[in-house]
């Protein structure tokens, strides 16, 4: 069998890197809408007609109110993805909003289709993620200041806690409309219907009282 000529290789991996992430639009805007009638589906969502598109669709005010911060975790996320920012739908960006009280946590999580890079506008947060099995699960760590951004890569386990006194607050942007959300814990012990017993208890090498005691707890969403 005769070889492939290497730029036909290159050109193989350079579009299945280009397909990776939210394909690029091919109009100029299309603004998501849950009317089935519209007839144009792109990116998971059906495009408003484009000439009924109005500024409001292009405006998100959630940001205005701090986010309650009121519970186990301490933190709250307020998303603008496309599910609550239409006029986002195909243009593969996204941002968030997190508030934290002193002693604030958002968990450890993953976005599998997004990279986030965090911006810190008050307070002080110890931020990291742990690197894939293929470079020995390496945690990258930073205490944040006022100014600081950090980089999460797309699909890492990473999280955020305010170790300052005080409230702290954060925006992220995301790389996708949709960069999805899987909280580590709510997903491993908090799965429905939960994961086998036999399956935690191997996996994580304890006694099967911990994973019952775990798979019991209410597992917070602090989204």
């Amino acid at each position: 069998m005769k070889c492939l000529p290497i730029s036909f290789l290159i050109l193989a991996l350079a579009t299945a890197t280009a397909f990776a992430y939210d394909p690029s639009p091919l109009q100029d805007i299309c603004v998501a809408t849950n009317d089935l009638n519209s007839g144009v589906f792109v990116n998971g969502k059906f495009c408003k007609d484009p000439n009924q598109a109005t500024a409001d669709d292009f405006l998100f005010k959630g940001f205005r109110i701090p986010g309650n911060t009121s519970n186990p975790l301490g933190s709250k996320v307020t998303p603008a993805f496309v599910d609550q920012f239409p006029g986002l739908n195909t243009l593969g960006i996204s941002m968030a909003r997190i508030d934290f009280a002193p002693g604030g946590l958002n968990p450890p999580h993953t976005h599998p289709r997004g990279t986030e890079v965090l911006v810190v506008v008050e307070g002080t947060l110890l931020v990291g993620f742990v690197t894939s099995n293929q470079l020995n699960n390496t945690l990258f760590t930073k205490v944040l200041y006022k100014g600081d951004v950090f980089v999460f890569p797309i699909g890492l386990i990473h999280f955020q806690l305010n170790i300052g006194n005080t409230y702290a607050l954060a925006f992220a942007g995301l790389s996708s409309q949709n960069p999805g959300l899987i909280t580590i814990a709510n997903a491993v012990f908090g799965a429905k219907p939960p994961i086998s017993a036999d399956v935690l208890t191997k996996a994580f090498q304890v006694d099967k009282k911990v994973v019952d005691y775990l798979q019991a707890q209410f597992w917070y969403d602090n989204n």
